[in-house]
């Protein structure tokens, strides 16, 4: 992300809350690094669903390492049995397949989308969630407030920062982040950094 919107995003999100000015402040020179290529980043999000970051980056490493270039002409080619031995589910391996193949086919000006209608075409390919999408608009894209609240390591990071006497729902959720706007990419970074050792990056 560009260092002057993050900057002034920083300087937003410790300005108005403590909590998140320390978690800042916890990690100096530390930000979000933008993927100039946005098949990379649809791919990564998708490897990375509902496991952890260390067997996501183990899954990628086998895939960098094997598949060269990692583009989508090449993938598309590939045969499921193949992607499954780099630690793909079958399932995964399918969605990876079907990712290549619309980058293939249709790849509009990003830039020119909103939000929403980004995570409306990126959501018509199967296996592609709003969470996945999500991940787009912040590592590629690099829209400054999405606030990706399928993201489990998110709400959890929440919870441990922002203890609450009662289980939140989604909305309670919402509502605790309107502070951060409109730099809630931002604020979701750092949870997700206090949270782990590995900084996320799709």
């Amino acid at each position: 992300m560009d260092k002057k919107v993050w900057n002034r995003g920083t300087a937003h999100l410790t300005s108005a809350c403590p909590i998140m000015g320390r978690l800042i402040a916890a990690y100096p020179g530390e930000g979000l690094t933008r993927r100039e290529d946005g098949f990379y980043t649809l791919l990564r999000a998708v490897v990375g669903q509902q496991i952890s970051v260390k067997a996501a980056d183990a899954i990628w490493r086998r895939m960098e390492q094997s598949i060269r270039p990692l583009a989508p002409e090449k993938l598309a080619r590939m045969r499921i049995s193949s992607l499954r031995a780099f630690g793909l589910s079958e399932q995964k391996a399918g969605y990876a397949k079907n990712i290549a193949r619309f980058w293939m086919e249709t790849n509009p000006n990003w830039q020119d989308f909103s939000d929403e209608e980004v995570i409306a075409a990126l959501t018509r390919i199967k296996g592609v969630g709003r969470w996945t999408a999500e991940m787009f608009l912040m590592f590629h894209l690099t829209r400054t407030d999405v606030l990706p609240l399928k993201d489990l390591g998110l709400l959890k990071a929440i919870d441990l920062h922002y203890p609450a006497r009662r289980p939140r729902k989604t909305e309670d959720y919402q509502a605790l982040a309107e502070d951060w706007r409109p730099y809630r990419s931002i604020a979701t970074w750092y949870l997700w950094r206090a949270l782990d050792p590995i900084p996320v990056e799709y």
